[in-house]
């Protein structure tokens, strides 16, 4: 569907030669993407908003390149990926979103350069993390961010850690793993990150017992809804009464198909293109197929009810769902959703354990 403000506004952000024009483009953008919610199939509306968020990080990874040119530091002095993990890997942003990042940059001819270039890019780094905070993308609380040395590094430094990773899979270094499963290029030389990637599904296949160690990191968040039906609602709090959508239905839903995904050798990684794919390889019937992706849509549309906007003009999202909102036929569509994604968790298990 064709929007003309959507992509003249694209075309600001592309030209934009500072982060305070980013920034009120990036406002302006939530304001149009808003009025458009309830006109949008599900899908496109979040292709659209994804599409802005890698025109934002992609400019200000352009803006930074310039910047550090102009501070007498060069060029980029070898190719180099820019690389989102997460929901921005996955293509699954909100309105509100944090930085999932990572880079990963081409290893220099003369193997004596290779300090320098590591230290060119971790100032290259720090610099596009600190402009996309002021265009309000916070760190992840985790870390897991380009500015991050270890997770800056170059192709062979890379590999070498997924190596590390399979060889000796703790339950902090699946987690890692699954991240990676996640990550997608949003700026620089595609041939890089693929590489990446063809290096991740090798070893996947070479360690078929990796799937086990995944399986309990993939299983961690429980579905919160209850044999009998019930929802589980937050008890204590300010959230009293919501439910936790983020962690109790969304995350359980992408964690399980992200390992049927990584079994089956998908490198998609939107959730909603693993599951057009898993049942084209018939890891799922067209029913379970239809059934999931029609489940996972609906998570996306609710995800989406538990953005509030500040006075100051901040997004915040905790991915709770209030109890305000929570319809009778809403509780109903839920219920049922909630119990589709229970029994997508024991086909995981199922598949991971040998036992289908």
């Amino acid at each position: 569907m064709s929007d003309p403000v959507h992509a003249k506004l694209l075309a600001r952000i592309a030209a934009s030669g500072d982060v305070a024009a980013l920034r009120g483009l990036r406002d302006q953008i939530h304001e149009h993407m808003e009025a458009l919610l309830s006109a949008r199939p599900i899908e496109q509306f979040y292709t659209d908003l994804n599409e802005v968020h890698d025109a934002l990080i992609r400019r200000a990874v352009t803006l930074s390149e310039e910047q550090m040119a102009r501070m007498g530091l060069g060029s980029p002095p070898v190719p180099y990926a820019y690389l989102l993990f997460g929901s921005g890997g996955r293509e699954e942003q909100t309105l509100t979103s944090d930085q999932d990042s990572g880079l990963i940059y081409a290893d220099p001819a003369d193997a004596s350069q290779l300090d320098a270039v590591s230290g060119y890019f971790e100032a290259f780094a720090r610099m596009v993390v600190e402009m996309l905070q002021q265009l309000r993308y916070p760190p992840c609380d985790g870390e897991v961010v380009s500015a991050n040395p270890a997770w800056c590094q170059s192709l062979s430094q890379w590999m070498a850690k997924l190596d590390l990773w399979f060889e000796d899979p703790d339950w902090e270094r699946v987690r890692y793993l699954l991240i990676v499963a996640d990550c997608r290029i949003v700026a620089g030389l595609p041939s890089i990150w693929m590489a990446l990637k063809e290096h991740f599904f090798a070893h996947m296949h070479q360690n078929e017992r990796i799937v086990h160690n995944m399986l309990n990191n993939t299983m961690r968040h429980k579905v919160l809804v209850g044999v009998f039906g019930q929802l589980f609602k937050e008890n204590y709090g300010e959230d009293a009464g919501s439910l936790d959508l983020k962690y109790g239905a969304y995350i359980p839903m992408v964690n399980a198909v992200r390992l049927l995904a990584i079994q089956a050798g998908v490198r998609a990684t939107s959730t909603l293109n693993r599951i057009e794919q898993l049942t084209q390889k018939g890891v799922f019937s067209e029913q379970e197929g239809q059934d999931y992706d029609g489940v996972f849509k609906l998570f996306l549309r609710l995800r989406l009810l538990t953005t509030s906007k500040k006075e100051s003009g901040i997004y915040t999202n905790n991915g709770k769902l209030s109890n305000t909102r929570l319809t009778k036929e809403l509780i109903e569509e839920l219920k049922t959703g909630l119990r589709t994604v229970k029994r997508l968790q024991k086909q995981v298990r199922r598949r991971a354990t040998g036992r289908f």
